[in-house]
């Protein structure tokens, strides 16, 4: 079963942008980017929706860690 592939809110955008996070989201493998998107739009509480885009920016910035697991791959250089 495929994933459908997800659009980038334009607030998500602006908030990567914003934290000059963009080169840390597209250095993450395909998968993981759309299952930000697919996770953050999910959401349905406007709380709920901002706490996973904090998250998701968290672990940008951080690197190393993705949805709260350890993923090597993604560790900031």
């Amino acid at each position: 079963m495929t994933r459908p592939i997800q659009e980038m809110p334009d607030d998500v955008r602006a908030e990567i942008s914003e934290q000059k996070l963009m080169d840390a989201y597209e250095e993450r493998p395909f998968y993981q980017r759309n299952d930000y998107l697919a996770w953050i739009g999910r959401a349905k509480r406007l709380e709920t929706r901002q706490k996973r885009i904090s998250q998701m920016l968290a672990e940008l910035d951080q690197g190393g860690v993705y949805m709260g697991m350890d993923h090597p791959p993604s560790r900031r250089r």
